[in-house]
């Protein structure tokens, strides 16, 4: 038998039946029309945000890095919320012009081509800078349309996030810009036309370790003010990056969120004169969504195998590659997962949940303790807000697109959302 990771604290308390924004698993399906599906539940995001706002200094914004979860009510539901959105391609960027018309835009990732540049200029977003070469082309087309570019460097700084499950800093890396050649392309940037945005500094991503993510942002400030003074200008925006993880499997332990805004409030407080004037932000999206989502899907079939216990799901890696242990990472291991109408139940012999693709890959569940399930029962697979559809093969094999539900927001608990 092997572990799967914690409930979420907002459906670990249930008993029995799972209650997603009011409803049970067979009322969303009803609603949907089938299953498989993506449940969003906003209030629980709303909550999240509130925490943070609540957490940080005030001087520090919230950005949504909206590659987390694309999907469009829930993109237009958080913009009022937050400060900010990040987008990472063209496609996020038609988006969030669509969903959250108004709110600042900031575009980063590598490889952007000169359309998705000139979209970005012209919508007047902040675009991260990964390179010089991308730098002298954003020149080029501001020059050539006759809008002022608004352009951010994304640095490459000499440390990584400690412990963080993707680390973007203190290597070589596609991302960013090193730091010791920051002040000279920032230079460039002014002397031709541009208005500079200041810093985008992000050294990795999905970390549990609180001390961890204190000491980075400490040394994000001070790379930001030494840079500041290099270039003998005040950065307008310093992104902090985020980086905050959540608990996705056995013995992961949450982040202390209140333990780092105290640092950060200390650290703002003590911060060099040259970013007295500075406007910061911390960029989020995982932390703030993924707990809210659960992915339902249906046991087709109960079968044994050699002695071992197989319930065969219609869903599967094609709409939760990262659940299945086939998005980055090196040790399988069990994300949150229960049957929908026997939460808190005692378990009955273990069981692999496999979904319903040609591959041994197509693994939700391996070797779990759950209740007694079979055919008909529906599995919930927790932590789906983040890094789920989106994130997944949806086209491998040309099985269905599931459909998505957004409900509980505050202001109108009754509108539901669905696509």
């Amino acid at each position: 038998m092997k572990p799967h990771g914690p409930l979420p604290p907002e459906f670990a308390a249930q008993w029995g039946e799972l209650i997603i924004a009011g409803k049970n698993a067979a009322q969303w399906i009803a609603i949907a029309g089938d299953t498989p599906l993506f449940v969003y539940d906003f209030g629980i995001v709303a909550a999240r945000i509130a925490r943070l706002r609540a957490a940080l200094p005030r001087a520090i914004g919230i950005h949504y890095a909206v590659k987390a979860n694309p999907f469009a009510p829930l993109v237009t539901a958080i913009a009022p919320l937050v400060d900010g959105l990040d987008v990472a391609s063209a496609g996020e960027l038609a988006l969030v012009r669509t969903a959250a018309p108004g709110v600042p835009v900031s575009f980063a990732g590598p490889g952007k081509r000169d359309d998705a540049l000139e979209a970005a200029i012209i919508a007047g977003a902040t675009v991260n800078l990964e390179s010089a070469g991308e730098a002298r082309r954003a020149l080029a087309i501001g020059e050539r349309t006759g809008i002022v570019p608004r352009l951010a460097v994304r640095v490459n700084p000499a440390f990584e996030l400690r412990g963080s499950g993707m680390k973007m800093g203190g290597r070589a890396s596609p991302f960013g810009v090193d730091a010791d050649q920051v002040p000279a392309l920032v230079a460039m940037l002014r002397a031709g036309g541009a208005e500079w945005r200041g810093f985008h500094i992000f050294a990795g991503s999905q970390a549990l370790d609180t001390a961890a993510i204190i000491e980075t942002e400490a040394a994000t400030l001070a790379l930001a003010a030494a840079l500041a003074e290099q270039i003998g200008a005040v950065p307008p925006l310093v992104n902090l990056g985020g980086g905050f993880g959540v608990p996705y499997f056995s013995g992961d332990q949450a982040v202390d969120v209140e333990a780092v805004g105290s640092a950060l409030d200390d650290a703002m407080a003590a911060r060099p004169a040259v970013l007295a004037t500075t406007a910061f932000a911390v960029e989020l999206g995982r932390w703030l969504v993924a707990e809210a989502g659960v992915y339902l899907t249906r046991i087709v079939d109960r079968k044994q195998s050699r002695g071992e216990t197989f319930l065969v799901v219609d869903g599967g890696l094609h709409h939760q590659l990262a659940a299945s242990g086939n998005f980055g990472m090196v040790v399988r291991r069990n994300y949150p997962i229960a049957v929908a109408s026997r939460l808190g139940e005692p378990p009955d012999v273990p069981v692999s949940v496999v979904g319903c693709l040609c591959t041994p890959l197509d693994r939700l569940g391996d070797q779990v303790a759950l209740p007694p399930a079979g055919t008909g029962d529906v599995i919930a697979l927790f932590m789906a807000g983040a890094y789920g559809l989106s994130a997944s093969p949806t086209a491998f094999l040309g099985h269905a697109f599931p459909a998505q539900i957004l409900a509980g927001l505050p202001d109108n608990p009754n509108a539901i959302f669905t696509s």
